[in-house]
């Protein structure tokens, strides 16, 4: 193949480890050599190796990503001058098999790498990274939370009080202090019952009923720590929500035009741009190549001819979850996101078929991802298409022709007359 950077290197990174190998010209035409060192993977030791590159007059180098163990190693090499760093998917330049050493994987990358053969990741700028690491961060401690509460209910089930049978959380303000006054010894449903706040109060008479149960010294004692550990998760997300905002306040005009998309918040806004950046435009020349790295875009798996499955690929397991959630979000609004949900329900099988209802979620999330992007890249807020923009685009000739093929079929004879 044809060499396209005639001095290159490709790292083959390991926790404590890492191999580094450098293709440069040989003597002759068109000869090539490969010298290999293997350095420890101190910071130190990194900027001696990236010193050893300078030297040999490296200008791209392509690496593995590895997770945390990549990052010293980025960073690192990004303190040089090289005109490009390249942090590759691992499971695009696996070597050939037989051949697995550290040294041979890292030459194996130098070739791709000096023929033009790999595209790097996308690395967030350090001020992105940084908002990245605490949204990632809350969203953990947001499931710890969830986890926790289930777990408070288990206790509470055990003991034979039923307060999510009758209320939709056993967290809220009105079940905690339910809560903490069996803690402290009441007893009497009709009493704790009477603890009810806001629409609460209007089941009083069943509350009175699920708060009779044989609640314990054993279950009072889970039941103060499950609630203390609620309590300081509550605490940090709401630290972290604090630091988030100050550290959103460069994207606050990026995080703006994000809001203006149903189903979309502050919380929310800040996970996008901390996945993708304030403008996507530079690492994902267009929407569709976004939607691919995101895994919300079908798959392509086509031989012979023939089309098989067209499973979506993995994609980023942080920013799924959150486009999901905005979708589901969003279908509560009248609008077009409400529209194309209801068409690809109706299109996979209909509202009594769960996966179809999981399928036209993910369609509604890949449309989300595809508006957020034309938003960041043009600066123009959201505008709704409008609940009937299919309709609008119907033909209504082909929709009156579809429509009495159904009466048809169902054994009907249909005669249309035009409107007056």
């Amino acid at each position: 193949m044809q060499v396209i950077y005639e001095r290159c290197a490709g790292v083959d990174v390991g926790k404590d480890v890492i191999a580094v190998a450098v293709r440069v010209p040989g003597k002759g035409g068109g000869a090539r050599i490969t010298e290999k060192r293997t350095y420890r993977a101190f910071y130190g030791v990194l900027r001696e190796m990236a010193r050893w590159l300078e030297s040999l007059g490296v200008t791209h180098v392509a690496m593995e990503a590895t997770g945390v163990y990549s990052m010293p190693v980025y960073y690192a090499l990004m303190e040089s001058d090289f005109e490009k760093v390249l942090v590759c998917n691992a499971g695009h330049v696996k070597n050939v098999p037989g051949r697995k050493t550290d040294l041979a994987d890292a030459e194996w990358l130098a070739q791709l790498l000096e023929c033009g053969l790999l595209a790097g990741s996308f690395i967030p700028p350090a001020e992105v990274k940084a908002v990245r690491d605490l949204v990632r961060y809350r969203s953990k401690i947001a499931q710890q939370r969830v986890s926790e509460i289930a777990r408070l209910g288990g206790v509470l089930q055990d003991a034979g009080i039923k307060i999510d049978s009758v209320a939709s959380s056993v967290a809220t303000k009105s079940g905690r202090e339910m809560i903490e006054a069996l803690i402290d010894g009441e007893r009497r449903g009709a009493v704790l019952a009477d603890l009810a706040k806001g629409k609460m109060r209007s089941k009083i008479p069943d509350l009175s009923m699920a708060l009779e149960g044989r609640f314990g010294d054993h279950h009072a004692m889970m039941c103060r720590l499950h609630l203390d550990h609620i309590g300081y998760l509550e605490q940090t997300i709401a630290e972290l929500e604090a630091r988030i905002e100050a550290m959103m306040q460069p994207f606050r005009a990026a995080r703006d035009l994000l809001m203006t998309i149903p189903g979309i918040a502050q919380v929310a806004a800040a996970a996008v741009i901390a996945e993708i950046g304030p403008d996507p435009r530079q690492y994902f020349p267009t929407a569709a190549h976004l939607a691919s790295w995101a895994g919300l875009c079908p798959g392509n798996h086509e031989s012979a001819g023939k089309r098989r499955h067209g499973k979506r690929r993995h994609g980023n397991i942080y920013l799924q979850p959150v486009l999901t959630e905005i979708a589901w979000s969003a279908v509560r609004h009248d609008g077009y996101l409400k529209s194309l949900y209801h068409r690809h329900v109706m299109r996979n099988g209909g509202y009594r078929n769960p996966v179809a209802k999981g399928k036209a979620i993910t369609t509604v999330a890949h449309a989300i991802l595809v508006i957020i992007w034309h938003i960041l890249t043009t600066g123009r807020p959201y505008q709704d298409l409008g609940a009937d923009y299919y309709t609008r685009r119907a033909d209504p000739g082909k929709e009156a022709r579809r429509l009495i093929a159904r009466l048809e079929a169902l054994g009907k004879h249909v005669t249309v007359n035009d409107a007056a």
